[in-house]
């Protein structure tokens, strides 16, 4: 029997424990929102940002997004159709 690796997103997560999923989600969302808080931070106290130390940091924010959503969609139980 060969299992499927897991995604980037789900690393170290049960995705048939709802629990962990919920914990998982909380982080990133704690993570997409400090990297909120750093990048407007940045960008207000240094007019001559490094753009493209911020377009990482964006790029990171919405990798984060993704993962949210994606986790989210696994709290969603399949419905037949």
């Amino acid at each position: 029997m060969t299992t499927k690796p897991w995604p980037v997103y789900a690393r170290c997560v049960d995705t048939q424990n709802p629990a962990d999923i919920a914990q998982r989600i909380a982080e990133l969302r704690r993570e997409h929102r400090e990297l909120d808080e750093a990048i407007a931070q940045w960008v207000a106290s240094d007019p001559e940002t490094d753009e493209v130390a911020i377009k990482r940091m964006k790029k990171r924010k919405l990798w984060l997004k993704d993962c949210i959503a994606r986790l989210e969609s696994a709290l969603i139980p399949d419905e037949p159709a």
